[in-house]
């Protein structure tokens, strides 16, 4: 169920999120869901599969931009940490990180279903 103790629990920084949000946790619960329905980390996955970087780039700083404005940590930093390599289209092994955002992006879809 989500809540901002689950949410807490998950890692995001719930106060940062609402703030954004002015507070208003019901809204701030709807663009969490709206975040757990983005298409980017499949497009993200999909195109570092294709060794299209400038389509994983554009993924990347799409996904980062939702989950950092949301404070969905993590999701976020690992997104964070590989955008500027992408943005310079850096040749490098983008999986460990991947593997990070695709299983938090799997617990956030789990939170906001339940």
């Amino acid at each position: 169920m989500l809540t901002t103790d689950a949410l807490k629990e998950y890692g995001a920084d719930v106060t940062e999120g609402l703030g954004r949000c002015m507070g208003n946790e019901a809204f701030y619960f709807r663009m969490i869901k709206l975040a757990a329905a983005d298409t980017n980390v499949e497009k993200l996955k999909d195109a570092l599969a294709q060794n299209d970087l400038q389509a994983a780039f554009e993924a990347a700083h799409a996904l980062k931009g939702v989950m950092t404005n949301l404070a969905l940590k993590p999701i976020a930093d690992p997104v964070i940490g590989i955008t500027e390599h992408l943005r310079a289209g850096e040749q490098m092994d983008y999986q460990p990180a991947m593997e990070i955002i695709s299983s938090k992006f799997e617990e956030l879809k789990a939170l906001c279903a339940e």
